[in-house]
C-alpha cells in the first residue's frame, strides 16, 4: 500500500511544479525603461528581457525611451534590432526616440524606424512617467 501512494505522488509531482512554472502575472503593470547604450549586446538584451516580461506578465504596459547612445537602437541604418522593434510594437510596446539627442547628432526622422515615436526630452518623458506612477528600469550600463 506504501508503494501505491508513493507512485500516485511521483506521477503527479510534475503535475504540481509544471503548473507552478506556468504562473502568469495578471496584474497591470507600467514600466518606463531608459536606454543610454549603443553596445549591442544591450540592444539584444533588451528585447528579450522586453519579451520575458511579456510572457510571464502579458498586461504590462512597456515603455523604451532611447536617448544619448542608445538612439542607434532605433536608426534603421545602425540598429540590428529593427525587425525585433517592429515585432514588439506590435505587442504594443512604445518605443521613443530624443528629439534633443537627434538635434545634437543631426538624426532625421526618416533615420529611425516607423515603429518609434519622438518626444522633445527623453529625461522629461521618463520623469513624467515615474510621476504618474510608472516603475523604472535603466537598460544596460
Amino acid at each position: 500500500m506504501r508503494y501505491a501512494y508513493l507512485l500516485i505522488a511521483l506521477l503527479f509531482l510534475p503535475l504540481f511544479s509544471l503548473a507552478q512554472n506556468q504562473t502568469v502575472d495578471k496584474k497591470k503593470h507600467k514600466v518606463v525603461i531608459q536606454l543610454t547604450s549603443n553596445d549591442t549586446l544591450v540592444h539584444k538584451a533588451l528585447i528579450k528581457q522586453i519579451r520575458n516580461v511579456q510572457a510571464a506578465a502579458p498586461n504590462t504596459k512597456i515603455e523604451v525611451v532611447c536617448h544619448n547612445n542608445g538612439i542607434t537602437f532605433l536608426q534603421t541604418a545602425v540598429s540590428k534590432q529593427c525587425p525585433a522593434i517592429v515585432e514588439c510594437k506590435q505587442t504594443g510596446v512604445d518605443f521613443v526616440a530624443c528629439e534633443n539627442t537627434m538635434r545634437e547628432r543631426k538624426i532625421k526622422r526618416e533615420e529611425l524606424t516607423a515603429a518609434c515615436r519622438t518626444v522633445p526630452a527623453g529625461l522629461v518623458e521618463i520623469i513624467d512617467k515615474q510621476e504618474k506612477g510608472w516603475a523604472y528600469v535603466k537598460a544596460g550600463f
